[in-house]
């Protein structure tokens, strides 16, 4: 129904339409407005997870410290096995094995979070509710990684703590920005495998979860965690090249081990910031693909 508001000459009338819609300024701020919120909320959701499960919390992060302990008292057993041999400085050994387990954990719990995201639906009996909410997926998976990320910088964080604190490391020259840089750009790339990886949960129900481990055992033997990748077999080596964890381990070990400048770290950034920029649409648009497919079959079922 139309309405005129009559002006003195009637051949000017204004036209009114109670039916219009609001401007489009205003409507696409609603819509970013509404999709930040939902991103908040699971964020807050996870955050939640963390709070109920608090005991596992506590579990999980003595695991990860006496892990990374473990591993760095390695580089101090090589020099007592040698002998003490001036060849072999176990300090430094220590420290690069520390660096490697702390930048894996970081990446690695990045990983699990994302890929764990149709496990975690699942195991709450939410999975029909939130896969068939008026909401973007990408929504979804933003709130996701932002609380990914902040929790692996926490649990890292403490880990890197403790060891400071065992071995007395002096970071006093380490380029700890330029560390930080790296492993937030090389998280991007982690962040788009991980979109990928969790399509497993969702096409396989019941042991979908566990076949991401493979993608994850994978990198860890090719990108150089605990060793140079220039032990490896040469398939393997070239193998790593497409490994983003990779150029992380090496970026951040120069960071901190050497204190090489943030700007010459650039090598290592761009190739991962690359990475990043292919694998997360390309991971977005497989996950719709897979969770189009697993409504059309009925795979949106609790389990668990």
């Amino acid at each position: 129904m139309q309405t005129y508001l009559p002006t003195r000459n009637t051949q000017h009338a204004v036209k009114l339409n109670p039916l219009q819609p609001p401007p489009l300024g205003n409507t696409i701020m609603s819509t970013t407005t509404h999709q930040l919120r939902a991103s908040y909320a699971f964020m807050e959701r996870n955050a939640n997870l963390v709070k109920r499960y608090w005991s596992w919390e506590i579990v999980w992060l003595t695991y990860s410290i006496a892990n990374a302990l473990s591993v760095s008292f390695i580089g101090l057993g090589m020099e007592q096995l040698s002998g003490g041999s001036a060849n072999i400085d176990g300090s430094y050994l220590a420290l690069y094995l520390i660096i490697g387990t702390l930048v894996w954990h970081f990446l690695s719990v990045i990983f699990y979070w994302i890929t764990d995201v149709i496990s975690i639906e699942r195991w709450e009996g939410t999975i029909e509710y939130t896969l068939m909410a008026p909401i973007h997926r990408f929504t979804h998976m933003a709130g996701q990684t932002v609380f990914a990320v902040i929790y692996s910088f926490f649990f890292t964080g403490v880990i890197l703590i403790v060891a400071v604190l065992l071995f007395d490391i002096d970071l006093s020259k380490a380029n700890l920005l330029g560390g930080t840089l790296v492993l937030l750009a090389g998280s991007l790339s982690f962040i788009g495998i991980s979109v990928t990886a969790s399509t497993l949960p969702l096409l396989f129900p019941e042991r979908g979860s566990q076949m991401t481990h493979v993608i994850i055992a994978v990198m860890l033997l090719i990108s150089g965690v605990y060793y140079p990748i220039e032990v490896l077999p040469e398939v393997l080596q070239k193998l790593s090249v497409l490994s983003p964890a990779t150029y992380v381990l090496v970026g951040v070990r120069e960071a901190l081990l050497l204190g090489t400048p943030t700007l010459q770290l650039w090598p290592y950034i761009w190739p991962v910031l690359i990475m990043g920029v292919i694998a997360i649409p390309a991971g977005l648009k497989i996950f719709g693909a897979a969770e189009r497919y697993a409504k059309r079959t009925g795979k949106l079922h609790r389990n668990g």
